[in-house]
């Protein structure tokens, strides 16, 4: 009642839930994070909200777990690492405060979702860089925050984009803004004269932004961002480029972003492309037994003053390269069609989540490599499998190119029937066992989640004292979300 009384004090007590009335999607989720309840939720709706929030909490001795997607949850981060501790909902901030198509910029709160940033983003003729089909409750803020990749390679220069600023409670209960935003002047002023968020380094050359990414909310609570956007396309033309063989996908690939040609392009096998396209179950078997087994979708856009002439040449370009390699650039492959999952591919999932329509479950296993190295992670990843008497057949497999090609995110989706409690451990221990040896293998683990948090930083002791002093700068009471990654 303490609890409930000093959050009702500052965001209303309609916006506060304790004990029993806490839905269990908070203390829960996909992941295999052990189940712990919040003593309570509260709902913020403004940035002085959020800064009292931390406050009390730091006056209490109370741990935040900052939230601002909707469930499904798959990660574990949002599920609270000891008892007592209060989930800080940020789904009510929900304003898309400024849109910038001169800049093409806009600025958000964390509640935003995908499917409320692409209306108003298409009003001012921009489109955001969105990752492969969002869950429908999922943040912007959130994803990128995250660093999940999205789906067009040529827009993503280093691990920051598509953030520029934002604007943070930090464990402390200061408030501060990062890059260009933190002044000079307030924010209205910065625009009156004609500036925008863009710059994400700053003050001086530190880039404080980077200290939150990939950071699961143990640095502090971020209240808006300002995030890149593309020129909406007025032409799109999208092909499925199909293969047996990995590699080769791999390689034509390599010499599409070597020429900056295209948008969209990543490759998924053809569980992943199924169950993306169809909802029920059996259609996902039936599709994925008809698709060739890798499936590289390409796009090409035009906008601005002559967006067919820009179309036509890319087009043609890029033909010639699919021949030189032996592809075809397809409008339909095993009854998926292109036009499709262009429609798809733009907008969030609907519901049900695509991870959850084939078996109703699904644990991701995600890090970062090169291109060329995919196929033997993959090699390895069916070896794990089959020790692990796990049917490879249900993991469905995401390959997203980044940086201009330069490195590439790849995701396997263990999907299993949440109802087989046997197969469930089993893809549990593939995914503790098997972490180990695929980061013995290179790979980088750069959103370390639950387990994977001891490769991420373990070997390397001199990141983990630095890290842990820039925490107590940053959160000294040690409130945000204490037990994750290596804190």
């Amino acid at each position: 009642m303490v609890v409930k009384n000093g959050l009702s004090n500052i965001v209303g007590t309609e916006n506060v839930i304790d004990g029993n009335d806490v839905p269990g999607h908070y203390s829960g989720d996909m992941s295999f994070a052990a189940s712990v309840r919040p003593q309570a939720v509260v709902k913020p709706n403004t940035m002085e909200q959020v800064q009292a929030i931390v406050k009390w909490a730091n006056e209490t001795s109370t741990n935040l777990i900052p939230l601002s997607s909707g469930p499904p949850h798959f990660r574990g981060d949002t599920i609270p690492a000891h008892e007592g501790a209060v989930v800080v909902d940020l789904t009510r901030m929900k304003k898309i405060i400024r849109v910038d198509r001169r800049n093409r910029v806009c600025m958000v709160e964390p509640g935003v979702t995908f499917g409320e940033l692409i209306p108003a983003l298409e009003k001012e003729g921009l489109a955001p860089l969105i990752t492969l089909v969002p869950r429908s409750h999922k943040s912007v803020i959130t994803s990128f925050l995250e660093r999940e990749p999205f789906t067009i390679p040529r827009f993503h220069w280093e691990a920051q984009d598509p953030l520029y600023c934002v604007e943070v409670i930090y464990g402390s209960g200061d408030m501060f803004r990062t890059g260009s935003a933190f002044g000079p002047g307030t924010l209205e002023e910065q625009w009156a004269a004609g500036r925008a968020q863009v710059r994400g380094m700053g003050p001086s050359q530190v880039d404080f932004t980077r200290l939150l990414q990939g950071a699961q909310g143990t640095m502090g609570i971020v209240t808006w961002a300002s995030i890149k956007c593309r020129p909406l396309p007025k032409i799109k033309e999208t092909y499925l480029v199909t293969s047996d063989k990995l590699e080769t996908l791999i390689d034509f690939a390599y010499k599409i972003l070597w020429k900056k040609l295209g948008e969209e392009l990543f490759i998924v096998n053809s569980l992943t492309l199924s169950a993306i396209l169809n909802q029920d179950s059996n259609k996902i078997a039936e599709m994925a037994g008809s698709l060739p087994p890798w499936i590289l979708v390409y796009s090409i856009d035009g906008s601005g003053l002559m967006p067919q002439e820009k179309v036509d040449y890319q087009k043609a370009d890029s033909l010639e390269l699919a021949q030189s390699f032996g592809l075809e650039l397809k409008r339909v492959a095993g009854g998926a069609s292109a036009d499709d999952v262009q429609k798809i591919i733009s907008r969030p999932s609907t519901e049900p989540y695509w991870k959850l329509r084939y078996r109703g479950a699904c644990h991701d296993m995600l890090f970062l490599t090169t291109m060329d190295k995919t196929p033997g992670f993959i090699k390895k990843m069916h070896e794990l499998a089959g020790d692990g008497n796990y049917p490879a057949d249900d993991m469905g497999i995401y390959i997203q190119p980044m940086s201009q090609g330069t490195n590439c995110h790849i995701e396997f989706n263990l999907m299993i029937d949440p109802e087989n409690k046997g197969l469930a451990e089993k893809v549990s221990r593939i995914d503790s066992e098997g972490c180990e040896t695929l980061a013995h293998m290179g790979a980088f683990f750069s959103r370390p989640y639950g387990p994977w948090a001891k490769f991420a930083f373990g070997p390397d002791a001199q990141t983990v004292i630095a890290l842990r002093k820039v925490k107590s700068i940053f959160d000294p009471n040690g409130i945000m979300n204490p037990g994750k990654l290596c804190f």
